[in-house]
């Protein structure tokens, strides 16, 4: 079983920019893309490319919404930028089927015998969404990141270009 790192925050917080500073500590890396691949959202394809220009050549990539088969069947360290392409893979499903899916990735995350970097967005923190799907977004990104957060054994919050290390500053908030 490897150790998971967490990397958190908001929208142009440098979480991405961060992760990928933690992970050039290792010889070898799986960069994993998780997201819808959207070929025609000029917007999504420059964010993109501004990623793929900031990694190293030879770190591997893996585009895929499928996060429960790379970790079956990767054997590196992982970068997973970003956890919330899992939410939007789960975004239809019912409370109880998320439950299942969101379980079943912990599981995977645990079981895996490497070392983990995951990048997650942190939302709910401005406006609350009028649209039901921004609101089930942001409520299982919640829930997504309290979860890794408890079997992670680092946790990063990038704010303002800052990274804080929450497990130096922490405490827990009783159930």
């Amino acid at each position: 079983m490897g150790k998971i790192i967490t990397v958190t925050g908001g929208t142009k917080s440098g979480k991405s920019e961060f992760a990928e500073y933690l992970a050039k500590k290792y010889k070898r890396i799986t960069y994993v893309a998780l997201s819808e691949l959207r070929p025609n959202d000029i917007n999504w394809q420059g964010k993109i490319k501004k990623h793929k220009l900031r990694r190293p050549t030879n770190w591997k990539t893996i585009e895929t919404s499928n996060i429960h088969n790379v970790l079956r069947t990767e054997l590196d360290v992982l970068l997973i930028d970003s956890i919330g392409g899992f939410v939007v893979e789960n975004i239809n499903t019912k409370e109880d089927e998320w439950k299942i899916s969101l379980n079943k990735l912990l599981l995977n995350l645990v079981n895996y015998n490497n070392d983990i970097i995951i990048v997650g967005e942190q939302t709910g923190w401005g406006l609350v969404s009028e649209y039901k799907l921004g609101n089930i977004f942001t409520d299982r990104i919640g829930d997504v990141l309290k979860e890794i957060t408890n079997i992670s054994r680092e946790n990063w919050l990038t704010i303002n270009g800052k990274a804080i290390k929450l497990d130096d500053i922490f405490i827990d908030i009783p159930k």
